[in-house]
């Protein structure tokens, strides 16, 4: 277990947390402050949100509990968001920052409205917050795990004690406090993965000579993981890039397009040492316990055993910093759909600034218990994640990528395509869950977009395309 002075870091990092919250709340002077820093934001903190908001438990704690599993390939899932970090800052970055200007968007479904129409606003609208309650929920489950495996408590207890941190600093700090919290977390993360993790793993017998002269040969083949998953992440993580109203309130909150563009290129340049990091931790625990049954907690258990004292403390504070860096932005933005897509737009559209704060709060409070809820049911971390990342991508990336590439769009074939691609997704997995048929063993993925583009596709054809 840990000394008093590594869990004396550990409790020091959370208790920051709190306090950068509550010193952001006081820096807020207006909703756009809360939703997206006042749109000010320079090339640094633009990369530290990529990163924060991208780099969670499945890249760290989940990509080196798969590294371990089956080697190299393991650093697939940081690699994919490497790709998407990487076409988004080419093709979209500058460009959404400029709609943002034009339009005064805060949203991502005040970007589907602007094009489309409000129905399409309320389906995208749902779509999301069902995609970032599960993205929430899969941090939320690795760093439940996480202080269980270190603290010796119980998985509900080390859950709901996460939990009420980042919900505590994100509902009162907003987009502010996740910036200035970001920017500390992308140092720790750095730190504790790639400047201390990979030297130390090296000490402890994992050397490069070692890995491959004593790991099976499987451990080094670049599809080890399954080319069926490796291709479904492959192409849902960077089409989550494109659809995920974060990416869209980080452009909406930089200070101007080359900054938007600049800072999401920068963020895929950071991820690669991460992910080379990830799996070299992975495999060196391969090396070190080679017939574990259970893989989750690997990370926790080489950390506690080959770290000193003093850095042992501040892996983890990195491995944690990695998870709510991640849950927060979150949370934040689902509760952003409810208060501003939902409330003000159909609701209230006069709402004083005040109350939308109280909303927006009274909603991250909410979306944190639902996701903590469904972190409690489901502490598989990648499985959750892929869950939220179909979500997202089945049914949104057609209508989006349709804003790009058309000048003129069709109203029904949105609204209809995310509709019926998200009900094809979820009854996809319904059927999946009870064994159905065989079928429905192929990853809702593909039915989803396949659904998506064909309904997109027939109604533009068959309406004529709109403005």
């Amino acid at each position: 277990m840990l000394s008093t002075i590594d869990t004396s870091i550990i409790f020091a990092y959370l208790a920051l947390m709190v306090a950068i919250g509550l010193y952001a709340s006081r820096k807020q002077n207006s909703v756009k402050d809360y939703f997206i820093a006042g749109g000010t934001l320079g090339t640094f903190s633009i990369a530290c949100l990529w990163m924060a908001s991208w780099v969670g438990g499945a890249a760290i704690v989940g990509g080196t509990a798969k590294a371990y599993e089956v080697g190299i390939s393991g650093g697939w899932y940081t690699i994919c968001m490497a790709i998407g970090c990487l076409l988004f800052g080419l093709f979209f970055a500058a460009r959404v920052k400029r709609w943002g200007e034009d339009g005064q968007l805060l949203t991502y479904p005040d970007l589907m409205e602007s094009r489309y129409d409000s129905r399409t606003r309320i389906v995208a609208t749902i779509t999301t917050v069902l995609a970032f309650v599960g993205f929430a929920a899969g941090q939320l489950a690795a760093a439940g795990a996480i202080l269980s495996t270190l603290l010796g408590w119980d998985y509900s207890l080390s859950l709901l004690l996460a939990s009420g941190i980042i919900v505590v600093y994100t509902a009162t700090g907003g987009f502010l406090a996740i910036t200035y919290t970001d920017w500390v977390q992308l140092v720790l993360l750095f730190v504790g993965v790639v400047i201390v993790g990979i030297p130390v793993a090296i000490s402890s017998g994992g050397t490069w000579e070692a890995l491959t002269t004593q790991l099976p040969a499987s451990h080094f083949n670049p599809t080890g993981w399954g080319v069926s998953t490796m291709l479904a992440l492959g192409v849902s993580i960077p089409m989550s890039f494109f659809v995920g109203m974060d990416s869209f309130t980080r452009m909406f909150a930089a200070k101007n397009e080359r900054v938007a563009r600049r800072g999401t290129l920068w963020a895929a340049m950071f991820l690669l040492p991460l992910a080379v990091g990830a799996v070299w931790l992975g495999m060196t625990a391969a090396l070190l316990y080679p017939d574990l049954e259970n893989s989750s907690n690997i990370l926790s258990r080489l950390v506690l055993d080959t770290f000193p004292v003093g850095l042992k403390g501040l892996m983890l504070v990195g491995i944690l910093a990695a998870l709510m860096s991640t849950a927060d932005i979150c949370i934040l933005t689902a509760s952003a759909n409810g208060s501003r897509d939902i409330y003000q737009r159909f609701i209230n559209p006069d709402v004083a600034p005040q109350k939308m704060f109280r909303i927006s709060i009274g909603l991250a409070v909410v979306v944190g218990a639902a996701a903590t809820v469904m972190a409690w049911q489901m502490q598989d971390i990648i499985s959750i994640l892929l869950v939220a990342f179909t979500i997202n991508s089945a049914a949104l990336f057609v209508p989006t990528i349709a804003l790009v590439v058309s000048k003129t769009v069709s109203k029904p074939a949105a609204f209809w395509s995310i509709t019926l691609s998200l009900t094809t997704v979820v009854l996809w997995y319904a059927a999946s869950a009870i064994e159905l048929a065989p079928l429905f063993a192929v990853d809702p993925l593909w039915p989803g977009l396949m659904v998506s583009l064909a309904v997109f596709a027939a109604i533009s054809y068959f309406s004529g395309a709109q403005e």
